[in-house]
Protein backbone atom coordinates (compact mmCIF):
# COMPACT_ATOMS: atom_id res chain seq x y z
CA UNK A 1 0.00 0.00 0.00
CA UNK A 2 1.37 3.79 -0.72
CA UNK A 3 -0.08 6.71 1.71
CA UNK A 4 0.08 9.49 0.37
CA UNK A 5 -1.06 10.87 3.52
CA UNK A 6 1.79 9.84 5.32
CA UNK A 7 4.16 12.43 3.83
CA UNK A 8 1.85 15.49 5.09
CA UNK A 9 1.09 16.25 1.17
CA UNK A 10 -2.76 15.86 2.11
CA UNK A 11 -3.54 14.05 -0.93
CA UNK A 12 -6.11 11.05 -0.44
CA UNK A 13 -4.38 7.17 0.15
CA UNK A 14 -4.39 4.87 -2.60
CA UNK A 15 -4.35 0.99 -1.86
CA UNK A 16 -2.34 -1.63 -4.12
CA UNK A 17 -4.20 -4.77 -4.58
CA UNK A 18 -1.48 -6.77 -5.78
CA UNK A 19 -1.18 -8.25 -2.26
CA UNK A 20 -4.70 -7.46 -0.94
CA UNK A 21 -5.79 -5.33 1.81
CA UNK A 22 -5.22 -5.53 5.18
CA UNK A 23 -7.44 -4.24 8.08
CA UNK A 24 -4.62 -1.83 8.71
CA UNK A 25 -5.41 -0.51 5.19
CA UNK A 26 -9.36 0.00 5.75
CA UNK A 27 -10.02 3.42 8.03
CA UNK A 28 -13.49 3.82 8.38
CA UNK A 29 -14.82 6.13 5.09
CA UNK A 30 -12.38 4.63 2.92
CA UNK A 31 -13.72 3.86 -0.56
CA UNK A 32 -12.44 1.24 -3.35
CA UNK A 33 -14.61 0.33 -6.67
CA UNK A 34 -13.89 -3.33 -8.40
CA UNK A 35 -13.62 -3.99 -11.83
CA UNK A 36 -17.06 -4.80 -13.80
CA UNK A 37 -18.36 -8.03 -14.69
CA UNK A 38 -21.19 -8.95 -17.84
CA UNK A 39 -24.03 -11.18 -16.75
CA UNK A 40 -24.19 -14.23 -19.56
CA UNK A 41 -26.82 -16.21 -20.64
CA UNK A 42 -24.19 -18.78 -19.75
CA UNK A 43 -23.84 -17.14 -15.78
CA UNK A 44 -27.76 -17.53 -15.66
CA UNK A 45 -28.16 -20.86 -16.89
CA UNK A 46 -24.83 -22.58 -15.22
CA UNK A 47 -26.22 -20.51 -11.76
CA UNK A 48 -30.11 -21.84 -12.38
CA UNK A 49 -28.96 -25.55 -12.80
CA UNK A 50 -25.83 -25.19 -10.19
CA UNK A 51 -28.70 -24.65 -7.52
CA UNK A 52 -31.54 -26.00 -9.35
CA UNK A 53 -33.24 -22.69 -8.47
CA UNK A 54 -35.80 -23.59 -11.68
CA UNK A 55 -38.31 -21.35 -11.16
CA UNK A 56 -40.06 -20.33 -14.61
CA UNK A 57 -38.62 -16.42 -13.74
CA UNK A 58 -35.42 -17.42 -14.11
CA UNK A 59 -35.33 -20.75 -16.20
CA UNK A 60 -38.51 -19.46 -19.20
CA UNK A 61 -36.91 -17.48 -21.93
CA UNK A 62 -40.01 -17.58 -24.10
CA UNK A 63 -41.24 -13.96 -25.24
CA UNK A 64 -44.70 -14.54 -24.91
CA UNK A 65 -44.04 -16.17 -21.56
CA UNK A 66 -42.16 -13.22 -20.44
CA UNK A 67 -44.59 -10.94 -21.52
CA UNK A 68 -47.16 -12.68 -18.98
CA UNK A 69 -44.99 -12.84 -16.75
CA UNK A 70 -44.64 -8.95 -16.15
CA UNK A 71 -41.06 -8.84 -16.55
CA UNK A 72 -39.84 -8.72 -20.44
CA UNK A 73 -35.98 -9.59 -19.69
CA UNK A 74 -34.01 -12.22 -19.25
CA UNK A 75 -33.59 -11.17 -15.24
CA UNK A 76 -31.23 -13.15 -12.56
CA UNK A 77 -31.80 -14.70 -9.35
CA UNK A 78 -30.31 -11.87 -6.36
CA UNK A 79 -28.07 -14.94 -5.21
CA UNK A 80 -26.49 -14.70 -8.35
CA UNK A 81 -25.72 -11.15 -8.33
CA UNK A 82 -24.59 -11.80 -4.96
CA UNK A 83 -22.15 -14.54 -5.52
CA UNK A 84 -20.65 -12.50 -8.78
CA UNK A 85 -20.54 -9.27 -6.20
CA UNK A 86 -18.47 -11.17 -3.76
CA UNK A 87 -16.04 -12.86 -6.94
CA UNK A 88 -15.57 -9.07 -7.09
CA UNK A 89 -14.60 -7.80 -3.74
CA UNK A 90 -13.04 -11.27 -2.71
CA UNK A 91 -9.94 -10.57 -4.56
CA UNK A 92 -9.18 -7.59 -2.58
CA UNK A 93 -9.03 -9.50 0.65
CA UNK A 94 -6.59 -12.58 -0.77
CA UNK A 95 -3.54 -12.22 1.92
CA UNK A 96 -5.82 -11.11 4.82
CA UNK A 97 -9.14 -12.91 4.62
CA UNK A 98 -9.78 -14.77 7.76
CA UNK A 99 -13.53 -15.55 8.12
CA UNK A 100 -16.36 -14.17 6.46
CA UNK A 101 -19.02 -13.69 9.97
CA UNK A 102 -22.36 -12.04 8.67
CA UNK A 103 -24.05 -9.72 6.68
CA UNK A 104 -27.67 -7.74 5.46
CA UNK A 105 -28.22 -7.86 2.07
CA UNK A 106 -30.76 -5.77 0.31
CA UNK A 107 -32.40 -6.21 -3.23
CA UNK A 108 -33.02 -2.80 -4.71
CA UNK A 109 -33.96 -3.56 -8.34
CA UNK A 110 -33.66 -6.12 -11.19
CA UNK A 111 -30.46 -7.88 -12.86
CA UNK A 112 -30.70 -8.57 -16.47
CA UNK A 113 -28.29 -10.92 -18.99
CA UNK A 114 -26.21 -8.35 -20.52
CA UNK A 115 -26.12 -5.67 -17.32
CA UNK A 116 -22.41 -5.02 -16.41
CA UNK A 117 -21.83 -4.56 -12.98
CA UNK A 118 -19.48 -3.45 -10.60
CA UNK A 119 -19.07 -3.16 -6.40
CA UNK A 120 -18.28 0.13 -4.30
CA UNK A 121 -17.70 -0.66 -1.27
CA UNK A 122 -17.30 1.71 1.83
CA UNK A 123 -15.64 1.04 5.30
CA UNK A 124 -18.37 1.78 7.55
CA UNK A 125 -16.83 -0.50 10.70
CA UNK A 126 -13.99 -1.26 12.10
CA UNK A 127 -12.18 -2.24 15.17
CA UNK A 128 -9.97 -4.81 16.91
CA UNK A 129 -10.65 -8.36 18.00
CA UNK A 130 -9.15 -9.65 21.84
CA UNK A 131 -7.00 -11.61 19.64
CA UNK A 132 -4.04 -10.23 18.27
CA UNK A 133 -2.96 -9.81 14.78
CA UNK A 134 -7.19 -9.81 14.06
CA UNK A 135 -9.26 -7.26 13.35
CA UNK A 136 -13.16 -6.87 11.98
CA UNK A 137 -14.07 -4.30 8.90
CA UNK A 138 -17.79 -3.74 7.85
CA UNK A 139 -18.05 -1.92 4.54
CA UNK A 140 -21.02 -1.51 2.75
CA UNK A 141 -21.23 -2.77 -0.64
CA UNK A 142 -23.25 -1.44 -3.48
CA UNK A 143 -23.57 -3.34 -6.60
CA UNK A 144 -24.20 -0.88 -9.23
CA UNK A 145 -24.80 -1.55 -13.19
CA UNK A 146 -23.75 0.28 -16.53
CA UNK A 147 -26.56 2.30 -15.81
CA UNK A 148 -25.28 3.76 -12.33
CA UNK A 149 -28.48 1.67 -10.90
CA UNK A 150 -27.92 0.11 -7.26
CA UNK A 151 -29.52 -3.21 -8.24
CA UNK A 152 -28.45 -4.98 -4.47
CA UNK A 153 -26.58 -3.29 -1.40
CA UNK A 154 -25.14 -5.32 1.59
CA UNK A 155 -22.84 -4.88 4.30
CA UNK A 156 -20.55 -8.14 5.24
CA UNK A 157 -18.18 -8.23 8.24
CA UNK A 158 -15.41 -9.79 8.03
CA UNK A 159 -12.22 -11.36 9.69
CA UNK A 160 -8.90 -10.29 8.65
CA UNK A 161 -5.11 -10.37 9.34
CA UNK A 162 -3.52 -7.07 9.91
CA UNK A 163 -0.16 -6.28 8.58
CA UNK A 164 2.23 -7.57 11.95
CA UNK A 165 0.39 -10.89 11.34
CA UNK A 166 0.42 -11.72 7.94
CA UNK A 167 2.10 -8.73 6.15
Amino acid sequence: MTDAAAGGSGEARVLSLEVGIFWDDLDVGTRFVTRRRTVTESDLVGFVNLTWLTEELFANADADDRARMGIPGRVVPGGLVYTFAEGLVAPSFQSAGIAFLDMTLEMKGPTFVGDTLRVECEVVERRLTSKPGRGLVRTRNAVVNQDGRTVLVYSPLRMMRTRSAGG
